[in-house]
């Protein structure tokens, strides 16, 4: 028989003995131990866990109370009229009030109904007992006959809309699949010659910025030691700024580089039209530009690697046909609050997925506006810089796209930048973002319908215009054709019309209007599939490229659903031509220096003025600013910033909590903890409770 223990004693005094049981049979040696000890650890298992509990209550409390405090606070210190008229959207915000009062009202109606026990559906109108009741039921009918017919080929238009949108998104998802599994990204041809420095190319560096007293001394730090032979590049630093004291700091800053050896020059325009765009045209418009290849664009708050040009400009070699070379933004305070999460997952979808699969695949996506190369000649063959629209990336990007120009995007390449970390300053960046595409839909449409591929050298990779017309007369029409029209089609119905106009359509109009309708609409509910199952996917598929961000999946879904309203509003104004799609506000930069460096910004904020410098090289001017500056400090510091409401987020909420409360009395499980969870998020947004949180 096999024994049913094994005694092991160890050697060592500090050691002890080990009894291991080896049946069931031994553990019964013990029966009076096994009783008694079971219960006792079981009581002080739940007594423990009941401590945790009780210990968590106080701490709860105490976060409770100061959180109603602000939020009453808040309330109490707004003013209706703060929010800036130019992103109020006053049509926008009368209508979700209409609305929310008139399913108020229908949430009165249903819930008298459901506590009186009205069940009419199978009553004839001659046998209703009351007037009021006869009320009810002709509303029933007639929300049956016509209502529900109209709200269910809405609903089935736009869930079409968004299996389209989720369709293409799966799509992207495979080609990104597809370039992870075969290790694509493009490759430099012919590298330049390390040893000879004049084999470089000549680099325009340009520098835009307005008003960026935080971080105009490292972005010209960063842009003046990339690592290039100093005499083959050119640093214009084109300040747009109003403040004349920071215009003295930032040319000042200038002149210190210059005396360093480096090539640079400061440009400020006394007439700022056109914003950034005109910024960039007027400093194109300098005789010197003549004698570089390419323009690199960095914005003030970017921070290219030393090797940054190295990495880009040799992809050129060899590709007479390139016009872009476009780097990833990498950021350095994606962790310092909820709403920076949320948008890193965002970007990274985007440059990841999006612009990486379009890159390999296309040739074609929106230049980002910075952290980018252009060839100087692909710009001035598609008509250089506009100052029609607020997107001027997106516009010379679609005007080279259809001159015939190919663009890459590097992955690889990534140029340190930052995320708004204030609602009200990501509000505004999102509202420019998509108003500018729909201002430029209108204006490229007749562009993109007469667009003809003319530029047959650069596609077939002839440099020989002789040869390239040869070719040309053995190229049957109809392949001409069919290269047109999937440009357009590209351009149209995916660049454009799906990603641009009905992405934010279908999301504000299905879940933000429709599904909360259809709650006192039963007819026309729903399926719980589109609720829940497809955004949740929807949203994985998002998150793929920042795995680390899972964690965030659920307040991710809300809170795109919660910037519908902004997106929708941005995309009306833009498409109509309203006047707020016409605004460009300066995204508001903190100076954060690096990932392991956050505290940079109270260094920053602390220092003192740089007099020395300015006293040493305008021994005039110096002395004038210096008072000035003296002055500055002399006066008291008035903080200004303060968080705001933002009253079609808060109608939004209180909309879907109504129709949250009339699902629960249907007892509709999905539908009614959506609402629930959607209508909180839109109150904490509504409430700017997202972000940073000011004093």
């Amino acid at each position: 028989m096999a024994p049913n223990g094994v005694m092991v004693t160890l050697q060592k005094p500090e050691d002890i003995s080990l009894l291991e049981m080896s049946t069931p049979s031994a553990r019964s040696k013990f029966p009076e131990k096994e009783k008694t000890s079971t219960p006792k650890q079981f009581t002080w298992f739940l007594l423990l866990k009941a401590h945790r509990v009780l210990a968590c209550i106080p701490w709860l409390a105490t976060y409770l109370l100061a959180l109603s405090g602000s939020i009453k606070k808040r309330i109490s210190s707004s003013d209706p009229n703060e929010e800036d008229p130019r992103y109020k959207g006053r049509r926008l915000y009368i209508f979700i009030k209409a609305f929310l009062g008139v399913l108020v009202i229908a949430l009165v109606i249903e819930v008298f109904a459901y506590f009186n026990g009205w069940d009419l559906s199978m009553m004839s109108p001659w046998e209703v007992p009351n007037l009021l009741q006869w009320c009810y039921m002709s509303w029933m009918n007639f929300r049956a006959e016509y209502v529900a017919p109209l709200m269910v080929t809405l609903s089935k238009s736009c869930i079409v809309l968004f299996m389209i949108q989720s369709l293409d998104r799966l799509v992207q998802c495979l080609g990104w699949f597809w370039i992870k599994f075969k290790k694509l990204k493009p490759v430099v041809k012919e590298p330049y010659d390390i040893e000879d420095g004049s084999s470089y190319p000549m680099v325009l560096i340009q520098i835009p910025m307005c008003n960026e007293r935080e971080v105009y001394e490292q972005s010209i730090a960063t842009a003046c030691q990339l690592d290039w032979p100093k005499d083959r590049f050119l640093v214009q630093v084109l300040d747009d700024s109003d403040d004349e004291l920071l215009q003295h700091l930032i040319r000042d800053e200038v002149m210190s580089w210059k005396e360093k050896g480096v090539n640079i020059v400061y440009r400020h325009r006394f007439i700022r039209t056109g914003y950034k765009a005109g910024n960039l045209k007027s400093a194109m418009a300098c005789d010197y530009v003549n004698d570089y290849e390419f323009v690199t664009i960095f914005d003030a708050d970017f921070q290219p690697n030393p090797d940054f040009l190295k990495l880009t400009v040799p992809h050129f070699k060899g590709n007479p046909d390139l016009g872009l070379v476009q780097a990833r933004w990498s950021f350095v305070n994606k962790d310092e609050n909820l709403l920076t999460r949320l948008q890193y997952i965002n970007l990274c979808f985007h440059f990841e997925v999006e612009q990486q699969v379009n890159g390999v695949f296309l040739n074609f996506f929106g230049f980002n506006g910075t952290a980018g190369v252009w060839r100087i000649q692909a710009l001035e063959e598609s008509g250089g810089w506009l100052e029609r629209t607020t997107v001027e990336d997106m516009d010379i990007a679609v005007r080279a796209h259809l001159n015939g120009w190919k663009f890459i995007f590097l992955n690889d390449v990534r140029v340190n930048c930052e995320l708004p970390e204030s609602y009200e300053t990501y509000k505004k960046q999102q509202h420019r973002w998509h108003s500018g595409p729909m201002q430029l839909f209108r204006l490229c449409l007749p562009a993109v319908l007469k667009a003809k591929v003319y530029r047959l050298n650069i596609s077939f990779h002839l440099p020989d215009r002789i040869e390239t017309r040869k070719i040309e007369n053995l190229i049957s029409s109809s392949f001409l054709l069919q290269i047109s029209i999937w440009k357009k089609a590209n351009l149209l119905l995916l660049f454009f019309l799906l990603r641009k106009l009905i992405l934010p359509l279908y999301s504000f109009t299905l879940f933000c209007i429709i599904l909360p309708l259809t709650m006192f609409i039963p007819e026309a509910e729903l399926p719980g599939w589109l609720i829940c199952y497809v955004p949740i996917t929807m949203s994985i598929l998002n998150i793929l490229p920042a795995p680390k961000s899972f964690p965030f999946l659920m307040p991710y879904l809300l809170f795109e659903n919660t910037m519908s309203v902004t997106k929708f509003n941005a995309m009306i104004s833009g498409l109509f031509q309203l006047g707020s799609s016409y605004e460009w506000v300066v995204t508001k930069k903190t100076g954060r220096a690096s990932e392991s460096d956050l505290v940079s910004l109270a260094e920053r904020e602390s220092k003192t003025m740089n007099e020395e410098k300015i006293q040493r090289r305008l021994s005039e001017s110096g002395l004038e600013m210096l008072e000035k500056m003296s002055e500055q400090k002399a006066a008291p510091v008035v903080n200004k910033k303060k968080n705001k409401i933002y009253r079609k987020e808060l109608a939004l909420a209180f909309l879907l909590l109504t129709a949250a409360a009339r699902s629960l009395l249907s007892a509709q499980g999905i539908h009614f903890y959506y609402l629930l969870f959607q209508g909180m998020s839109f109150l904490v947004v509504g409430l700017d409770l997202i972000g940073e949180q000011m004093s």
